[in-house]
């Protein structure tokens, strides 16, 4: 027996839904703060410096070194964000996995519900036919 999605959803703790979001939220805001075209900017700027300041254009070494830390700092960054995003991704499997749940319990009072409307349709049929033959 198919279920309406009113009723599916109805059934939903939307309070802890609710309660959960704000932190959802906020975590997102976090990950989608930079656009992807700035992203790659500040990749760009920290992979080839636009001014090499003349006391290290001799100095290759110092100019590597340079290069090696801002490529580290970048690393460094990229893991806050995927660590952020697993982090949200961690709070919406959650979710689903109570809606999940919730449809399960929902899909079993249906069925109960379905048998229950049979036995009283039959049981009226029975006594239906038992004031008729009086």
């Amino acid at each position: 027996m198919a279920i309406s999605w009113v009723t599916a959803l109805k059934l939903v703790p939307w309070g802890d839904v609710i309660q959960a979001a704000p932190t959802v939220l906020k975590a997102a805001k976090g990950l989608m703060k930079k656009s992807p075209e700035q992203e790659l900017e500040e990749a760009a700027q920290a992979a080839y410096p636009q001014e090499v300041p003349p006391s290290l254009a001799g100095n290759a070494g110092e100019l590597a070194l340079q290069q090696v830390a801002q490529l580290e700092a970048r690393i460094q960054q990229l893991e806050a964000s995927q660590h952020a995003t697993h982090q949200v991704l961690e709070k919406m499997a959650e979710q689903q996995a109570q809606i999940v749940k919730t449809v399960g319990l929902l899909r079993t009072g249906a069925t109960r519900l379905a048998w229950a409307c049979g036995v009283l349709g039959v049981t009226v049929l029975g006594l239906l036919v038992y004031i008729v033959r009086l």
